[in-house]
């Protein structure tokens, strides 16, 4: 009898699907976000919003609220970028894939940092970020958010042995 195939993810989907899991990493209870930066269909970084390294974490002592936002994180898209920065990676040319819009100040340091498509799912409150991007000629693609589920179907493969 045939093996049923699923559905493979497109490129995007797949993308959406590894920024849901990045933002799981996340470590603002406030938000959870995730961030993929890709070219040619090749990760470049990946990041979630989370503390600075060495301090404490929103979700072990809690946020620290300044004009309703915390600013003890470092949010997604800025950890991706730093990520890159840090290891000599050139983001010219690259897609993010975001589980929320970027706010203002992520929309900015991916305009400067050479972000030319953003992938996104969600939403984010009221920002200057959409008329940025349509300034820098940032392409704004939205699409629906994937399906949460992982597929990893290992009942078909009979050589594989299962723990």
């Amino acid at each position: 009898m045939p093996v049923k195939k699923k559905k493979r993810p497109s490129w995007d989907e797949y993308f959406l699907k590894v920024a849901m899991l990045v933002s799981e990493r996340a470590t603002c209870p406030r938000m959870h976000v995730g961030c993929v930066l890709v070219r040619d269909k090749q990760i470049l970084a990946t990041g979630y919003n989370g503390s600075i390294p060495g301090d404490v974490h929103c979700e072990d002592a809690g946020c620290l609220i300044v004009d309703n936002h915390c600013v003890r994180t470092i949010h997604a898209e800025m950890n991706a970028i730093l990520q890159c920065s840090s290891h000599g990676v050139n983001t010219t040319g690259a897609k993010a894939y975001i589980t929320n819009m970027p706010c203002t100040t992520c929309a900015k340091a991916l305009i400067a940092a050479g972000i030319k498509e953003i992938i996104i799912f969600t939403d984010y409150h009221d920002t200057l970020a959409e008329k940025f991007f349509n300034i820098a000629k940032v392409k704004v693609k939205r699409m629906k958010m994937p399906d949460t589920k992982i597929i990893y179907d290992i009942d078909n493969y009979s050589s594989i042995k299962k723990i």
